[in-house]
C-alpha cells in the first residue's frame, strides 16, 4: 500500500509539472506573440491554480534519477517547424496531463480530481480560441460582404444568403432607434455565428462590445480606429471606409484590419456621393497591403468588370437583400467571385 500511494504521489507530481510547463509556454505566446492580456491571463490563471495543489508532500516523493521514463522521446518531440505547431503539442501535453490528474486525483484527494477535470475544459476552450481560424483569417477567406439594409423580414434575407454560402455580414441600419438597433444586432450576431459567418456592426462600437460581434465598421467621421481598438480588443476586426488613395493611406497607417473601396458606381446608400470608380479600384489593386472590398452599386450584372479592374472582394447591398432569392443570388456571386482567384 505504501509503494502505491508513494507511486500515486509520483505521478501526481510529474502531471502537475507538466500541466504548468505546458501552460507557461502557452502563456509566453499569449503574452508577446499575440499581445493579448485575456488569453495571458487565462493561461497564469490556471497555472496558479495548480501552484496551489502541489504541495511539498507530492515534491518530496520525485525521484528524477529512478525515473524509466527520462530518457524517453519520439522523433516529432525535438521538432517544432511552426508556432502552431508548438502550440498543438503543448496544448496535447496540458490536456493530456489534466487527464491523468483528474483520475489519480480520485485516489488522493477527490477535490483535485474535479478541480482538474474543469481545467481540462477550460483549456479545450482555450485551444479553440488559438488554434480554429481568428476572425481575421476567416475574414480574408470571404470573397463576399452583406451590408444590410432596414427591411421587415431583415433575419429570413440574410438566413437564405448564410444558407448560400455567405461568411460576412455587417448590420447597417443609420436611423433606428438604439433599442432596435441593439436588438436587431443581437440576433443577426446569434445567426451568423450559428452559421459559421463573421458579424461586424457598422459605425457603433458600443453596440459591437456589448453582443459580442466579431468587429466594427467605421465611417470616416466615426470614432478613431485606436479608440475602437482599446474598447474591443486586439482580436476585434476593424473596418474602415475610404473614397479616395488619402482616405486609403490614413486608414492604413491607422491599422485597420480591412478597407472598403468605393462607391463605385451611383448608389442610394451613399446618396449624392460622387462615384469613385473603376479607377479606384484599379489603384487599391496596386496599393492596398490590406484585404479591400469593392463596394458600392456592385451587382451580378457589373461585378465582371469589377473583378478585371482587380477587385478580389466585393461588398454588396441591395443585391442581396432586395432580391426575390438572396440564397440563389449568393450562390451566383460567390460563383463569380470565383473568377477572381
Amino acid at each position: 500500500m505504501k509503494l502505491e500511494t508513494t507511486a500515486i504521489k509520483r505521478i501526481l507530481d510529474a502531471n502537475l509539472d507538466r500541466a504548468r510547463e505546458g501552460l507557461r509556454i502557452i502563456e509566453e505566446w499569449c503574452r508577446f506573440g499575440l499581445d493579448n492580456p485575456d488569453l495571458a491571463q487565462e493561461c497564469k490563471e490556471m497555472r496558479h491554480q495548480l501552484a496551489s495543489w502541489h504541495s511539498i508532500e507530492l515534491k518530496l516523493h520525485r525521484d528524477t534519477a529512478g525515473d524509466i521514463g527520462r530518457d524517453l522521446s519520439h522523433p516529432r518531440e525535438e521538432i517544432r517547424e511552426t508556432v502552431e505547431g508548438l502550440l498543438q503539442a503543448n496544448l496535447a501535453r496540458v490536456q493530456e496531463a489534466f487527464r491523468v490528474l483528474e483520475e489519480y486525483g480520485k485516489l488522493y484527494d477527490l477535490e483535485l480530481g474535479i478541480a482538474c477535470k474543469q481545467l481540462r475544459y477550460r483549456v479545450y476552450q482555450l485551444e479553440s480560441k488559438l488554434l480554429i481560424s481568428p476572425p481575421l483569417e476567416k475574414l480574408k477567406a470571404s470573397p463576399l460582404y452583406l451590408v444590410t439594409s432596414p427591411a421587415e423580414n431583415l433575419l429570413e434575407i440574410v438566413e437564405l444568403a448564410l444558407k448560400g454560402g455567405l461568411k460576412l455580414v455587417q448590420y447597417r441600419h443609420k436611423t433606428a432607434a438604439d433599442t432596435i438597433r441593439l436588438e436587431e444586432a443581437a440576433k443577426l450576431c446569434e445567426l451568423c455565428h450559428r452559421y459559421d459567418a463573421l458579424f461586424i456592426m457598422n459605425d457603433r462600437v458600443d453596440i459591437a462590445k456589448a453582443i459580442h460581434a466579431d468587429g466594427v465598421h467605421l465611417g470616416q467621421q466615426d470614432v478613431p480606429i485606436s479608440l475602437a481598438r482599446q474598447f474591443l480588443g486586439p482580436g476585434a476586426i476593424i473596418g474602415r471606409s475610404t473614397t479616395n488613395p488619402q482616405e486609403m493611406a490614413k486608414a492604413i497607417q491607422e491599422k485597420a484590419d480591412y478597407v472598403g473601396v468605393g462607391p463605385v458606381y451611383a448608389t442610394p446608400t451613399k446618396a449624392g456621393k460622387t462615384p469613385a470608380g473603376l479607377e479606384y479600384v484599379r489603384y487599391a489593386r496596386e496599393n492596398c497591403p490590406l484585404p479591400w472590398f469593392a463596394i458600392g452599386g456592385i451587382d451580378s450584372n457589373n461585378i465582371k468588370e469589377v473583378l478585371t479592374a482587380g477587385a478580389q472582394r466585393v461588398a454588396v447591398v441591395r443585391a442581396i437583400m432586395e432580391a426575390q432569392h438572396p440564397d440563389v443570388v449568393t450562390q451566383e456571386l460567390l460563383n463569380q467571385l470565383g473568377l477572381a482567384e
